[in-house]
Parts: structure tokens; C-alpha cells; sequence
């Protein structure tokens, strides 16, 4: 077997050579394709190779044709929105991710954007602190109860809301689950975004929902930045001059809002939720283990399509 580790932004190179290790402990093959700049020298290279491992890498249908071989694409992190999950099927391609192994790294950029938040920004004036804060998690999976378990060291109240995760698996975790986004976005002076990108969570995040929040609210997203309905968000900003967006992910209008809003907008330079050595270990060896297990017995354990 070929297994392709495709990575415009390359894994770390000790991550590198442990996820080689993996393949190569397994008998396989491993190629290497890394800071690619154009996309037809991807095309090029999965033309003869069994499985793919990706980061934010486009997987698209044009790829998956060009792979006559594919049996498998790993997305190394949680979403995997850049993987065309239709033609992955059509071909009865697996697609999996590797959910979990970046969570704590999401879960711990949150709470930095948090306090850099609360503390104006390190601008010098005075700030408020998180302890005894109302926060509300908006998804309670892998990266949702990170965060909540941070939480709970910054003893802040902690509420939660998620339509497939049930009340009884959150109360465990000495969380508050609410009933809908509303009631989560009404109670929480702080909210945490952690939803995927899917056809229904699209543009959700908007006027409507965020008009419930409290004054003095700030909204986090390290999910995705289409969630967000940045006209609405824009508008309410301008109209709440009370409220705070803080993400790391760029939003389309990013520059109108650092011109209208300088003191309660900020946005990392790129995605960096998952960035970090530890984060890059764990998901790129996960994708690779989750491959070798899938040749060897057939597990889809973690399969998305």
C-alpha cells in the first residue's frame, strides 16, 4: 500500500517521521508531498497511491478521479469540510478525521482569546476577570468539553447546549445543559462556538440569535467562520456597542471590522486552534494508525461519509 501524506502546511517534522514510523512499522509505502504550490502537482502525485493523509488540503472530485488506486482519506483533525465527502462516496472511497486529538489545543487557544479579551487586550487599562462568568458552550464535543474542563479551574459557571449530545452525558461533567441556542445565548456572558460547517449550521450564528445575548457579552469562534452571518454580525456590532467578537478564524468582512470595531474585534492572522506540536504529534499519527488499522481489519471506526 501507498499512503500519501499531502500537506501544503506541512506537519512538524518530528511529526513527520512519526507518522512515517507508523506506515513503515505496517510494511507500507510512504510518499511525501509538502508546500505544494500548485494544485496539479497534487493531482500528479495521487495517481497511483491507496490512501491519503491531509491537513486543511482540498480533496476534491477532481483529486479523487486523478486517484484511480484511493481507498482511504484521512482528514488529520476534526472538520473535514475540504474533503468532497459525494464523490469520496460515489467511489466508495472512506473518508474519516480524527476528532479529539486537537481538542485540548482548540479548547486552550480559547481561553487565551478569552483572557486576552477580558483584559482589553493588554492595552494597559483595567479589565475584568473570568472567575464567577456565566459561560455557555455552544456544541459539547471533544473541544467543548476541553474547554469546560478549563473552565472549571477559572471557576466560571458553565452552561452547554448541543441537540445530539444528551442532558445526562453533560450534567456529568458538572455542566449546565440548556435547550436551545437561545436560552444558551440569553444566560451566558461568554459563548464558546465549537459547531461544524454543515449545510444546517451555515450563516446560523446570526442577528436574530445574537440579539439574546446579555450586555457585555463576547462571542469566541474557533470553529468555522461560515457559522457566522458576518452581515448580521457586522450590524449587531454596530448597534451593540457593548459586544465582542474574538477568532481565529478571518471572517470575509475582517476589514470593516477592524476599522468600525478596534477595541472589541480581533482576529488571529490565520486558524491556529490546532497548531501546535502536540496537537500536530497526535492528529497526524492518529490519521496514520487509523489508515493501517483500516487495511488490517477493516475498521471505519471514525468514518464521515
Amino acid at each position: 500500500m501507498n499512503i500519501l501524506i499531502a500537506t501544503e502546511k506541512p506537519f512538524a517534522a518530528d511529526a513527520v517521521g512519526k507518522i512515517e514510523q507508523v506506515i513503515e512499522t505496517a510494511g507500507y509505502k510512504t510518499t511525501l508531498l509538502e508546500k505544494y504550490t500548485e494544485k496539479q502537482q497534487l493531482l500528479e502525485t495521487v495517481t497511483d497511491v491507496d490512501a491519503i493523509i491531509v491537513r486543511s488540503d482540498i480533496i476534491d472530485a477532481e483529486v479523487i478521479k486523478a486517484a484511480k488506486n484511493l481507498k482511504i482519506v484521512v482528514r488529520a483533525g476534526a472538520g473535514y469540510d475540504n474533503v468532497d465527502l459525494q464523490a469520496a462516496t460515489a467511489r466508495n472511497i472512506v473518508v474519516m478525521n480524527t476528532p479529539g486529538q486537537n481538542s485540548n489545543a482548540v479548547a486552550e487557544l480559547t481561553f487565551g482569546l478569552m483572557i486576552y479579551s477580558a483584559r482589553n487586550f493588554y492595552d494597559g487599562s483595567p479589565g475584568t476577570e473570568l472567575k464567577g462568568k456565566r459561560l455557555g458552550i455552544h456544541a459539547y464535543g471533544n473541544v467543548g468539553r476541553n474547554v469546560a474542563r478549563i473552565a472549571r479551574g477559572f471557576g466560571m459557571e458553565i452552561f452547554a447546549y448541543d441537540i445530539f449530545c444528551p442532558a445526562e452525558i453533560i450534567e456529568k461533567d458538572g455542566v449546565i445543559p440548556l435547550n436551545s441556542a437561545e436560552e444558551l445565548y440569553a444566560t451566558c456572558q461568554y459563548v464558546s462556538l465549537h459547531i461544524p460547517s454543515t449545510a444546517e449550521t451555515k450563516n446560523s450564528i446570526n442577528r436574530a440569535l445574537l440579539e439574546n445575548l446579555p450586555p457585555k457579552a463576547t462571542l469566541i469562534n474557533t470553529a468555522r467562520k461560515e457559522v457566522i452571518n458576518e452581515t448580521d454580525l457586522e450590524e449587531f456590532m454596530a448597534a451593540r456597542k457593548d459586544f465582542r467578537y474574538i477568532t481565529d478564524i478571518i471572517p470575509f468582512n475582517n476589514a470593516n471590522l477592524k476599522v468600525k470595531f478596534p477595541n472589541r474585534y480581533f482576529t488571529t492572522p490565520k486558524k491556529i486552534g490546532a497548531q501546535t506540536a502536540e496537537a500536530n504529534n497526535n492528529a497526524g499519527i492518529a490519521a496514520a494508525s487509523q489508515i493501517v488499522d483500516f487495511f488490517k481489519t477493516g475498521n471505519r471506526k471514525f468514518q464521515v461519509n
